[in-house]
């Protein structure tokens, strides 16, 4: 078995991340690993979210900003955690979510990857398509996908 010393968690400020990063943090705090938050930017004009006939003068003043917002969030969600005797790291790039995630894991020769899945099925998953999916697919570790915890029923029915 691989010791788990670097965990990565990709980052999109939604519930299911924010579960991802508990169960990580969890295992940095066993493991003694080092966490690694990444929330990944995508370009709006790579992802093909914006036409040809789009034409924006600041464009690169357009990518900082995303990047510096997303760097904002980013640090306030890591300066919650308590890491006690591991660390936590932040980093924010930009690119192809899925295709980043699995490029910035082999860079930094993740041992894990723990995410958050938001659950899509169907038409939905057909339509969005999954990244976590993806990640798993393609990564060069092994990845925990965390869902939200569902509703206990008796709980629900009382």
């Amino acid at each position: 078995m691989t010791a788990i010393n670097r965990i990565l968690v990709p980052v999109d400020f939604s519930a299911h991340a924010d579960r991802a990063i508990e169960y990580a943090v969890t295992m940095g705090k066993h493991f003694g690993a080092c966490v690694e938050l990444l929330h990944v930017v995508e370009d709006p004009f790579e992802s093909g979210g914006w036409g040809s006939e789009v034409y924006l003068s600041d464009l690169d003043g357009l990518r900082q900003r995303a990047l510096d917002e997303a760097n904002a969030r980013l640090e306030r969600c890591r300066s919650t955690l308590s890491s006690g005797d591991f660390s936590i790291v932040a980093t924010v790039r930009m690119g192809h979510i899925a295709h980043t995630i699995v490029e910035y894991a082999t860079a930094i020769r993740a041992d894990l990857i723990v995410m958050g899945t938001h659950g899509r099925t169907g038409l939905a998953h057909f339509i969005i398509g999954s990244v976590a999916e993806r990640v798993v697919r393609l990564a060069p570790c092994p990845v925990l996908t965390v869902g939200l915890e569902k509703a206990n029923t008796a709980d629900a029915a009382a």
